[in-house]
């Protein structure tokens, strides 16, 4: 039986929450379930709008979708919705500019597909933490390429700068990974507001000290405010064999 929460924040230092979130523990079309994550970005209310469109406008696609594969019913929906923000924001001087990251996720059987782009994330914590999805952003790049110390890209000054986003240009290419789960797992999926305020292991020993998904979700935002709470934060806990 599978049990899920979802919590966002607006956190400390903005005036406005551009993170958006959906979940549903019950069939969306032809899928079981749909977890998804995004981060708005843009001038004024145009963060905001890019979240929240590109969302509801993945869920409106895998709703009519007809396929049965859930790779392919996710790479199609994310693909649709980034033509479809990517023609607002060429149709809307207010909106030019605008993107959003997305990670989205679907429980098939034991194990997870999981479509990303951007550098929001999935994680898996059991006894470890493991990121699953790899941040689409500039110091990831360096980091991967060998130029850069991973510990050193926390704090470095282009950290917030993504390569890869939801509407920044016509067409996008979406990462995918799947996951096999087990008896105890816990999904993380956020924004960088709470990895840019916690480290990894912060964010293991919260979730493992919790008692359900509802606790873990508030202790994690509690957290990230506790730390300066510079960006809107957002949470999706899954526990998928409740």
């Amino acid at each position: 039986m599978l049990k899920s929460f979802q919590l966002t924040d607006v956190g400390k230092k903005r005036k406005m929450n551009q993170d958006y979130v959906y979940s549903s523990d019950t069939g969306v079309g032809n899928l079981e379930n749909v977890f998804i994550v995004a981060d708005g970005m843009g001038g004024h209310a145009a963060g905001d709008y890019a979240s929240s469109f590109t969302v509801q406008a993945i869920v409106d696609d895998i709703q009519a979708s007809e396929a049965t594969d859930a790779k392919e019913i996710l790479n199609h929906a994310i693909k649709e919705a980034n033509y479809m923000l990517w023609k607002k924001a060429q149709e809307d001087v207010n909106l030019y500019g605008m993107g959003t990251t997305v990670v989205a996720a679907t429980l098939v059987g034991d194990h997870l597909e999981v479509a990303n782009v951007g550098d929001s994330r999935l994680y898996v914590i059991r006894d470890r933490i493991m990121q699953i999805t790899k941040d689409h952003s500039l110091v990831q790049e360096m980091v991967r390429m060998g130029g850069l110390d991973p510990e050193a890209a926390r704090t470095h000054e282009n950290k917030n700068i993504i390569t890869r986003a939801i509407g920044g240009a016509e067409t996008v290419d979406v990462d995918f990974f799947k996951v096999s789960l087990r008896e105890g797992d816990i999904v993380l999926m956020c924004t960088d507001g709470l990895t840019n305020m916690l480290e990894d292991e912060e964010i293991r020993m919260i979730i493992n000290a919790g008692r359900d998904v509802i606790e873990m979700a508030q202790k994690l935002i509690e957290a990230a405010n506790n730390h300066g709470g510079k960006d809107n934060i957002a949470v999706i806990l899954i526990e998928p064999f409740a």
